[in-house]
């Protein structure tokens, strides 16, 4: 059916080559083309509201109700999970490869309860003109004499963050360092995300550990991307939310634990 297609298009022989001419005509194979519209019908059903009949079948999503629907897949047995094929079951099983990024209408993201609102006092933001070399050095020396500093007092705890692109390959790398403890490591490897993006999930996992070790009051973030962890208060749509608001909570629990802890 493509070939004729292809050929009707290009106006070319029938005996040219059918891979040839769909690829120059611009056609997506059939195949392809079925399993997108199949991805995006199941992709669909992931936005419709938790009451909805599909999504009280699924197994995958977590249900409001005490009890499960008498027709959901948390019933079955595995032996019918083998039975069964359908669009539901490939529903389900797409939608566990779903991760959620966009949260708009998470309470972080109302005017009254963003975290920058409630606590405006627990946050300082420190930045320097890297295109300025004395600027660069005078500021490195800052951070030379705030890094011993910090080194030396058990309730600071120092975050470096650093995040690089290569081939579509982003490495993000973060060190904690606490007074008297070893330094924790941590690196991350990740395919096609943005730079902000990685930057915004190490900024998350390294907030998540410093958190919680005991006895910290102050969180110092040492970053090259500023713009990238100012997107925490950001309460525009972006596609970063699901990081702003895993953030925001920490931070709020942090703040709430001691009136005297900041970052």
């Amino acid at each position: 059916m493509q070939r004729r297609v292809a050929i009707w298009i290009l106006s070319t022989f029938w005996t040219s080559s059918s891979f040839g001419i769909e690829a120059i005509a611009s056609l997506i194979p059939i195949h392809l083309h079925l399993c997108k519209l199949s991805g995006r019908a199941s992709l669909r059903a992931h936005s419709l509201p938790h009451n909805y009949i599909l999504q009280l079948l699924l197994k995958s999503r977590p249900s409001l109700y005490k009890d499960p629907h008498c027709f959901s897949l948390n019933l079955l047995f595995p032996y019918q999970w083998k039975m069964i094929k359908g669009f539901i079951i490939n529903m389900n099983n797409r939608f566990n490869k779903v991760f959620s990024a966009f949260d708009p209408y998470n309470k972080e993201f109302s005017s009254s309860s963003q975290i920058i609102v409630i606590f405006p006092n627990w946050f300082s933001f420190h930045s320097f003109n890297k295109h300025s070399k004395n600027n660069l050095i005078s500021w490195l020396c800052q951070l030379d004499d705030l890094t011993i500093v910090f080194s030396l007092d058990s309730s600071y705890s120092l975050v470096v963050t650093d995040t690089s692109i290569k081939n579509n390959v982003t490495t993000s790398i973060t060190h904690i360092h606490v007074y008297d403890k070893s330094v924790i490591k941590t690196l991350h490897y990740a395919v096609n995300i943005t730079t902000t993006e990685a930057e915004l999930f190490t900024i998350r996992c390294s907030i998540n550990q410093a958190t919680s070790i005991s006895g910290i009051s102050k969180i110092v973030v040492i970053t090259d991307l500023l713009h990238a962890a100012q997107r925490i208060f950001d309460s525009l749509l972006h596609p970063f939310q699901i990081h702003s608001v895993f953030i925001s909570n920490e931070l709020r629990r942090f703040f709430l634990q001691n009136l005297n802890n900041s970052i």
